[in-house]
């Protein structure tokens, strides 16, 4: 976290980039796309899931600096601040735009994670499926409204109606059917 007199000094250095940007100087406009632009990108990441849109997004936002960086009051807040808003903003508007009947085809995943850590991660969920789906039904909402819904054994017994040790019952049985299954 900045200081005061650290955000005061960013602040002075980010108006004066403005006030060039303003002239014309690219120079500066480039100077505060290397202060934020991962800023800027990451925002729009976190909202499309989309590497390609969020960099879309982030081109968009650095054309209308230059185009009117006028647009940015300090008094308002600070430019990486309002640089995040723009971008959560534009982001937001976009993924509403997009059509939900995109094909597939046109989709793009980047993919970080360990394809054969998911795929045994979702074997075993669909294991641990297969096991609660054989638990008696009443076993089965117990455990579900307790690790699904994350309500406590009391707010089960509130909703549901039942007596508090019913529910601590059921789930210490479901608990226990599910540990023999998986030991087995």
């Amino acid at each position: 976290m900045y200081s005061k007199p650290d955000r005061r000094a960013a602040a002075a250095e980010d108006g004066a980039l403005l006030e060039r940007v303003e002239q014309g100087d690219a120079q500066a406009l480039a100077a505060i796309y290397d202060k934020y632009a991962k800023v800027v990108y990451s925002v729009a990441l976190r909202v499309l899931r989309d590497p390609a849109a969020a960099e879309d997004v982030l081109q968009e936002i650095f054309l209308q600096l230059w185009r009117r960086p006028g647009a940015f009051s300090a008094e308002k807040g600070s430019l990486p601040g309002w640089l995040a808003v723009l971008a959560r903003n534009r982001s937001i508007d976009l993924q509403r735009r997009r059509r939900p009947t995109d094909s597939v085809e046109d989709v793009v995943l980047a993919s970080s994670f360990n394809l054969a850590k998911a795929s045994e991660h979702t074997m075993m969920i669909e294991k641990a499926q297969a096991w609660i789906d054989l638990l008696p039904a009443e076993q089965r909402l117990m455990l579900a409204m307790a690790f699904f819904e994350g309500l406590t054994h009391a707010e089960i017994a509130e909703k549901t109606g039942s007596p508090l040790g019913t529910i601590k019952t059921r789930i210490r049985r479901a608990l226990q059917t599910l540990r023999k299954a998986a030991e087995a």
